[in-house]
């Protein structure tokens, strides 16, 4: 169909001057966020107030606390909490690990993956190294019956984005248990999931296979990993590990939501948060307080700008994605159960770096939308609008609502992987102006997303 040129002119000036109004407030949230915004302060008192905030304990609980009465203090049309069934392990109180050599004991930086079982008292055994989980798979049961494996898989130093090199080998943590167990070994132990040669050991989730009988699993941190991959080089070497981590009952915890209601479209919702659990270690700064923060000053920052959104704009900081994710799992039951309508979701876990753009877990069609904001963003130096990754918590809402595009938040990765998981995730290592222009993103990115949904 051909258009009158008037027309044409005419939609050319109003999408002009609609980019220009837009562009507008997108200064102004940037403008509340680096000048006036709570994102830093509420991340301090997270993790200085509450601290590590592990699923099932009192600290996650004083977090639901926290979560709750900072959201109301903000005025939202609603604050509320949704119950979940969430795990509780328990790192326990005695966690030591070291080798003997040459009449010599050295002390090693350990910490017990989550969910792993206890070492049932002091465990001894000899030590054999393997590169790699495939490696592990091709060796014998004669070989390994009776030993502590160990699993020296590095990262990647060549993949820029530090994600994808996570991803690499992130199965020797989740997997290592099951497949040294299935081959008689008394423990795993793996090489600490980071890119930096430090004295700073990763904890994370494994997972147990029914089939096969439960070990003890730890990492040990990189520059350990290193020292003991050359005392091997050596000879026989002499592992003790002392571990009294357990399971306990699964416990009441809740997700903490706060809402402004759309004017247009009240019944369908976007969606965007970050997980409110982290691990036992460290204060959750990076995993994930800083998303928690991001998405609530998010939904601050548009209050106070008095926007009014066509959809309801509802922010989740979900419970238990650590080692379960049935924050997320029951969200996206609890929402659909409702008969509700999610349209869109977002979610915030990759750190407090600087912003570099945002991903689609979508359509050709959805992809191409995120592709089109990437104008708005260009005078924040964000470039990333590509096809990707959303998020775990917001994962289950692709089973329960067919079609909804999942997005990611990105920012820079290089750092992420010095602090993940680590007792060096604090407060001190998150950056406040890169925090701030994450919240400021994200912020941005959802009024543009509630205008053109």
């Amino acid at each position: 169909m051909k258009y009158p040129l008037i027309f044409l002119l005419l939609f050319k000036f109003q999408y002009s001057s609609a980019q220009k109004g837009d562009s507008s407030v997108i200064q102004s949230i940037y403008r509340e966020a680096l000048t006036k915004g709570h994102s830093y302060e509420n991340l301090r008192s997270l993790c200085k107030d509450v601290g590590n905030r592990l699923s099932g304990t009192a600290a996650a609980q004083m977090a639901v606390d926290w979560g709750k009465m900072t959201l109301e203090k903000y005025g939202f049309d609603t604050v509320y909490l949704q119950k979940v069934m969430v795990p509780h392990w328990d790192r326990g109180s005695t966690e030591r690990a070291w080798i003997v050599l040459d009449n010599k004991q050295i002390s090693l930086n350990v910490l017990a993956l989550g969910g792993s079982i206890s070492t049932g008292g002091l465990m001894k055994g000899d030590v054999v190294e393997f590169a790699s989980l495939n490696e592990l798979k091709k060796a014998s049961a004669s070989s390994i019956s009776g030993k502590i494996v160990f699993i020296n898989q590095h990262m990647n130093d060549e993949d820029i984005n530090t994600f994808k090199a996570y991803g690499g080998c992130s199965a020797i943590r989740l997997k290592g248990a099951v497949e040294a167990g299935e081959l008689g070994a008394k423990a795993v132990i793996i090489r600490s999931l980071g890119l930096a040669i430090d004295d700073h050991p990763h904890t994370g989730v494994l997972s147990y296979d029914s089939a096969v009988k439960k070990i003890p699993a730890a990492a040990i941190s990189t520059e350990d990993a290193d020292l003991l991959s050359e005392y091997l080089k050596k000879g026989k070497v002499k592992f003790s590990l002392e571990m009294n981590c357990r399971m306990l009952e699964d416990v009441p915890s809740y997700n903490v939501i706060a809402e402004m209601r759309g004017a247009k479209s009240p019944k369908e919702i976007i969606t965007f948060g970050g997980h409110l659990d982290s691990w036992d270690t460290g204060e959750g700064a990076h995993d994930d307080g800083a998303g928690v923060v991001h998405c609530m000053e998010a939904l601050r920052i548009l209050k106070v700008l008095n926007y009014k959104p066509n959809h309801t704009l509802r922010v989740v900081l979900f419970m238990n994605e650590e080692n379960g994710n049935r924050g997320g799992k029951g969200y996206a039951e609890w929402s659909a159960s409702k008969g509700e309508k999610q349209i869109a979701a977002l979610e915030s876990d990759r750190g407090g770096f600087a912003p570099r753009g945002f991903t689609c877990d979508g359509s050709s069609e959805q992809v191409k939308f995120l592709e089109s904001l990437k104008f708005y963003f260009t005078p924040y130096e964000l470039h990333v609008f590509e096809k990707g990754y959303g998020g775990v918590d917001i994962g289950p809402l692709k089973n329960k609502f067919n079609g909804i595009p999942l997005f990611g938040f990105v920012p820079d990765s290089q750092r992420y992987f010095d602090f993940h998981h680590t007792p060096n995730d604090v407060f001190e290592n998150v950056n406040k102006r890169e925090l701030e222009l994450g919240a400021a993103a994200i912020a941005s990115f959802i009024y543009l997303l509630d205008l053109n949904l």
